[in-house]
């Protein structure tokens, strides 16, 4: 924990001028309890612009070949990041992620997987539906509104929770589920777009 934070002061003081971040919406964070912030993906930037963004440490997720490299890997594991296997259905992940939702701690993911760097909102992987059905947790929709670009303004948007009580009371699909979280974070994007 205490490296997190010290990462998280470092970063802050670098990224908040370089790209004079705006805040938006922080306040639909719960203060505790477990939560899935979903954002869409559009630069390596992303996740430590979350991180330093949300009032709560976030548990991200990042591809396996990363933590090959033993300090990088180390330095992950050490600010609560977990591997997963791109391109399969990894159960260790998914089983990390619903530990992490269980203890009542926030799981940060991008569910489209890769960058978008034409800016568009692009179709969600159906883990998010996943954890979504499978756990308690409030899900916060994040939009990244960009250019990362030295000295432009770039805004994080967080959107109010949604209720995902009717799809697990019907017993929805995940794919359901990820597709309408997809388009709460495409709602917000453009409304805060402008």
């Amino acid at each position: 924990m205490k490296l997190y934070k010290l990462a998280r002061s470092l970063v802050s003081v670098i990224l908040y001028p370089l790209y004079r971040i705006k805040v938006v919406g922080k306040g639909n964070i719960p203060n505790e309890g477990p939560v899935i912030i979903c954002s869409n993906h559009i630069s390596n930037f992303d996740p430590p612009v979350v991180g330093i963004t949300s009032p709560r440490t976030i548990h991200f997720m990042a591809k396996e070949e990363l933590f090959e490299k033993k300090v990088l890997g180390s330095l992950l594991n050490n600010i609560h990041a977990f591997p997963i296997k791109r391109g399969m259905r990894d159960r260790n992940a998914l089983r990390n992620g619903l530990n992490i939702l269980s203890q009542g701690e926030v799981l940060g993911l991008f569910p489209e997987g890769s960058r978008q760097r034409t800016g568009e909102i692009g179709e969600g992987l159906t883990g998010l539906g996943f954890f979504a059905l499978r756990s308690e947790a409030v899900v916060v929709p994040c939009a990244i509104i960009g250019p990362y670009k030295p000295g432009r303004r770039l805004k994080v948007a967080y959107g109010e929770p949604i209720d995902l009580t009717s799809f697990r009371e019907n017993k929805s699909s995940a794919k359901e589920v990820t597709d309408y979280i997809m388009e709460r974070i495409r709602q917000l994007y453009k409304f805060h777009q402008q």
